[in-house]
């Protein structure tokens, strides 16, 4: 058996419990990890409320990334040996004393980087590349447009961007721009007191964003596509203001010859999440040795805490990545 943190029904952050939960077992290509360190999302908010359910075999144990050590490896595991330390993207299962991460989905952790730094890494630098190249084709030179930039996909998009040449533009509340024009931003706007899409083609010389990427749905939709330069890309990460659109004028489609795309990680291919990660890991160390990217850990909880930690994602409070502390690891 082993501590997890539990959710006795779906609500507020008084769901959330210590409670205890059957060891799992690895599978053939699978790692036993000892966790030492997990990091909030926004998908754990929804799970908790019972808005957002795990995908058909995943654990139902709250937590999207790791770091930790690995305890046991399944029988066809070549790369990984009990003792590495390692990070990696989950589709749940986070919030316990062990994990199960399939082999391929993990990374090793530079010997400079604590558990509580790399336990911030995974979901968000592989959904701002995912966003960034992927999805948005970005190239160097273009202007993109990051919302919610302070986020913790909003600061490893910030840095991806700008180590690849780009421009990164960010929406955020005031108090938050010190800290992205810290990891690149090159303009930062108050979504609560300006206009983004004014402010965005006032500093492209009427060009507009290249690339945009976007968290809050439907009150952004329209306005992004008047932010949109031509032959523009969207990506739509999230609908945290609202999913329902009204008054659409889909002209606006075709005046900026724009592509609109959709995406969430959680659900994806194992294949997939794999083809990332295998991308992204030697990308990211690079970048990580060179200084050019960092973890952004806003606070580091103990796990017992785990309550106060979603009352700060909650109330919109946090810079970076929210980490868990795991006892006992």
């Amino acid at each position: 058996m082993m501590k997890a943190v539990v959710v006795h029904h779906p609500g507020g952050v008084e769901a959330l419990a210590m409670g205890v939960r059957p060891k799992p077992q690895p599978g053939p290509r699978e790692l036993l990890v000892r966790v030492a360190a997990t990091a909030l999302n926004r998908a754990d908010l929804l799970q908790r409320e019972g808005k957002y359910p795990p995908p058909v075999g995943a654990s139902d144990i709250l937590g999207l990334e790791l770091a930790g050590t690995v305890e046991a490896t399944g029988a066809e595991v070549r790369r990984w040996n009990p003792g590495d330390r390692v990070f990696g993207l989950l589709a749940g299962g986070g919030y316990a004393e062990y994990a199960l991460l399939h082999e391929d989905l993990a990374m090793a952790i530079p010997e400079e980087l604590s558990f509580e730094e790399a336990a911030a890494l995974p979901e968000a630098f592989l959904t701002a590349y995912q966003a960034l190249y992927w999805l948005g084709e970005m190239q160097p030179g273009e202007r993109v447009l990051v919302h919610a930039g302070a986020s913790g996909v909003g600061t490893a998009a910030i840095q991806l961007a700008r180590a690849a040449g780009a421009h990164p533009l960010v929406t955020a509340s005031a108090a938050k721009h010190g800290r992205c024009r810290s990891l690149g931003a090159a303009l930062t706007i108050d979504y609560r007191s300006e206009d983004f899409a004014a402010r965005v083609r006032e500093a492209t010389g009427g060009r507009g964003a290249d690339l945009i990427l976007d968290f809050i749905g439907a009150p952004y939709f329209t306005r992004n596509l008047r932010t949109l330069a031509v032959d523009g890309r969207l990506v739509l990460l999230a609908t945290m203001g609202g999913a329902e659109l009204e008054g659409l004028d889909l002209r606006l489609l075709f005046k900026k010859r724009a592509k609109v795309v959709a995406s969430t990680l959680r659900n994806r291919s194992l294949e997939y999440k794999i083809r990332l990660t295998k991308e992204l890991a030697p990308l990211l160390r690079f970048l990580l040795e060179e200084g050019r990217v960092r973890p952004v850990i806003d606070a580091v909880f103990d796990w017992e805490d785990v309550a106060e930690a979603h009352r700060r994602m909650e109330a919109n409070r946090n810079v970076g990545k929210i980490v868990l502390r795991v006892q006992g690891a």
